[in-house]
């Protein structure tokens, strides 16, 4: 591949958006360092299990706000067998995820599962599930976190605090603050978000221990369950389900299964470890589930025995009281309780950094699915997919506004699309298993798992419809419906585009010393079309030249071209590592005409479209090219529209007479 000679490269000065853009965030990062920003297997846990362990936080407390109000005190017996459900639904998605990253070791997770299993289509569904599972985990995690903290000061203050109206501004200046950290790349988020989930664990042990210790010395004291502010008690009634209807009780279920969010998250992440990436994702994701399912049981067992029960504004929550109750009074029960505290806030933050790994991935395979824009492909400053990035954030603070930034109303839009992905992952993994009449009892336990996932979303939409969860029952249809819609666009486009006829030999150069240079991303009609005006201006020399953004795409286009017939225009590849394509067209068109006695025309094809729709799904360099170049006195930049909606309406009007 040529390399354009940086010392006859001119000066440009950068633009004050990109000098701005590396005060914030450092200076670029090339392609080849992409290798570079691995996760070890403990870092990994840090930063992708992060999500997952969080929920123990609230997975409990959210369990006894459907029991208690409806079992009274009895809610605090019947939530282990409630609890004890959720492990087995833990187990068996544990033992279908540890299928899923042996065998589909690329990252997306259910999406990659659906998608060789049922097709491009059907996984648009768990492209949407696990889309709108991202968006809601961001909103979930970080305002659990803000109310660990004014839990806190509730504890330490009596029950005053000035932190509650704050609440929805610290919730979304987390947000903004875990958007920042992703920008500046995947190594450095990890180093900064993989701390607190450690600190938690050994918050969460240490308050186990010695509640443990307690329990067994004369007793752990109780909670009071007439405090201003708790959650209704109901009466206890008689029977196995001390009163609470089985539907009470399955809906206690579905909102215990938020405990389990977060677990899809190594799947989605896989490409992010270390080789052999299979291998170290399946130990990670057993160390991960066998942590979360100790705590889950660890957290509900303190709630049983303390009756720590939730309050109506969700501040103290369980886990700080259950903190408070453990380690008692003094000034060691006080730094005991700041401790659990500040390490369940800090991993309540970062448990929402997995959606800003999880997110942008997922968003780059369905967009070269071409189910989203391309531009959701694209690696930005710091090799992260930062278009991704600031999407997530963008939505995920409107859903903090329009909620309050309320737990309990954005629980009810989370199980949902967290089981769906778990039932289509599943159902991949059975269907995967059984064409290939392998793996009996791995097909047995996948097909229980998808079966089970899938009655939890039918429980949770059924059980929590009036309180949100009709919102993802809408979103759900229209997202899909929305993502196969833009697929359709995309292949409308390059049906219309790749038809292509044979090139014509160029004619004798009528210029004295004239090199033209066609620019190609792609090789389509729009390209052909620029080819042949290059031969029309009779140069004495064309060339194509591709930019080297992408190596496969690069070498997938070198191929093509090769086997293109009807010319003989050489086609270059010019290393760009930087992903500074202004700079490095410059650098190209300086060396070229270095000698004073060469004009240079660069022609880039430019596509237009007459449906707003494009302008969401295309990009176009051209005119920041010229701008780049207009210094230069020998060259000139010539754009070569190609009307794409025009053609598209000729293959549609030609289609019938097939």
């Amino acid at each position: 591949m040529a390399d354009p000679d940086a010392t006859l490269s001119p000066p440009i000065r950068d633009r004050l958006a990109y000098r701005v853009k590396c005060r914030l965030l450092g200076p670029p990062l090339v392609t080849e360092q992409l290798s570079q920003e691995k996760l070890s297997n403990p870092m990994a846990l840090g930063v992708l299990a992060s999500d997952c362990i969080s929920s123990t936080a609230y997975g409990s407390e959210e369990m006894l706000r459907i029991l208690v109000p409806v079992a009274g005190v009895a809610a605090f017996t019947l939530l282990m067998p409630v609890t004890g459900a959720i492990l087995l639904v833990l187990l068996l998605l544990t033992l279908s995820y540890r299928d899923v990253v042996s065998v589909y070791t690329r990252a997306g997770g259910s999406y990659v599962v659906a998608r060789e299993n049922f097709g491009p289509r059907v996984a648009q569904i768990a492209a949407v599930a696990l889309l709108v599972d991202y968006i809601v985990t961001v909103a979930v995690q970080t305002a659990a976190g803000t109310d660990a903290l004014i839990s806190l000061a509730h504890l330490a203050g009596n029950g005053y605090t000035g932190l509650d109206h704050l609440k929805l501004p610290i919730t979304a200046a987390v947000v903004v603050l875990l958007m920042y950290g992703n920008l500046r790349g995947i190594r450095e988020a990890g180093r900064a978000f993989a701390t607190p989930a450690y600190l938690f664990m050994l918050a969460v042990a240490l308050m186990l221990v010695v509640g443990l210790v307690r329990a067994l010395d004369g007793g752990l004291p109780h909670t009071d369950l007439n405090a201003p502010g708790v959650v209704p008690l109901g009466q206890e009634g008689s029977g196995w389900l001390y009163g609470a209807s089985l539907f009470m009780v399955l809906r206690a279920f579905a909102n215990g299964g938020s405990s389990l969010t977060g677990l899809e998250a190594i799947s989605n992440g896989v490409s992010a470890f270390r080789t052999p990436q299979g291998v170290n994702a399946r130990r990670t994701l057993t160390v991960m589930s066998c942590v979360l399912g100790v705590m889950v049981l660890g957290v509900s067992t303190l709630a049983h025995y303390t009756h720590a029960v939730p309050y109506v504004d969700g501040n103290p929550t369980v886990i700080a009281q259950e903190a408070h109750l453990v380690f008692g009074d003094g000034w060691a029960g006080t730094a005991g309780l700041v401790f659990v505290q500040l390490a369940t806030a800090l991993i309540l933050y970062t448990g929402a950094n997995t959606p800003f790994t999880g997110f942008p991935f997922l968003a780059s395979f369905v967009a070269e699915d071409r189910f989203l824009p391309r531009k959701l492909m694209r690696r930005g400053h710091r090799l992260a997919f930062s278009s991704g990035i600031i999407s997530l954030t963008v939505v995920a603070l409107a859903l903090l506004l329009v909620t309050g930034a309320n737990v309990d109303k954005l629980v009810a839009l989370y199980a949902i699309g967290v089981f769906t992905g778990f039932t289509m992952a599943a159902a991949g993994m059975t269907a995967h298993y059984w064409r290939r009449r392998e793996g009996g009892w791995r097909t047995g336990v996948n097909l229980v798992a998808a079966v089970v996932s899938a009655l939890v979303v039918v429980i949770f939409a059924i059980t929590k419809f009036t309180e949100g969860a009709w919102l993802v029952v809408v979103v759900f249809p229209i997202g899909v419906w929305a993502l196969i819609r833009i697929n359709r666009e995309y292949r409308e486009e390059a049906a219309a585009l790749e038809t292509m006829p044979p090139l014509t030999e160029a004619a004798e150069p009528r210029w004295r010393r004239h090199l033209v240079y066609v620019l190609l991303d792609v090789l389509d009609l729009a390209a052909v079309k620029a080819l042949r005006y290059a031969h029309e201006l009779r140069p004495d020399e064309v060339r194509a030249v591709h930019f080297v953004i992408d190596e496969a795409r690069a070498r997938r286009l070198a191929a093509r071209w090769e086997e293109l017939p009807g010319t003989d225009v050489p086609l270059d590849l010019v290393d760009c590592p930087d992903r500074r394509l202004r700079h490095a067209v410059a650098a190209l068109a300086a060396r070229d005409t270095a000698d004073g006695t060469t004009a240079l025309t660069l022609l880039v094809p430019r596509r237009t479209y007459a449906r707003p729709l494009a302008a969401l799904l295309h990009t176009d360099s051209g005119d920041e090219l010229a701008k780049t170049l207009q210094h230069l006195p020998n060259v000139a930049v010539t754009v070569v529209p190609f009307d794409v909606t025009a053609a598209m309406a000729r293959l549609r009007a030609y289609a019938p007479h097939q």
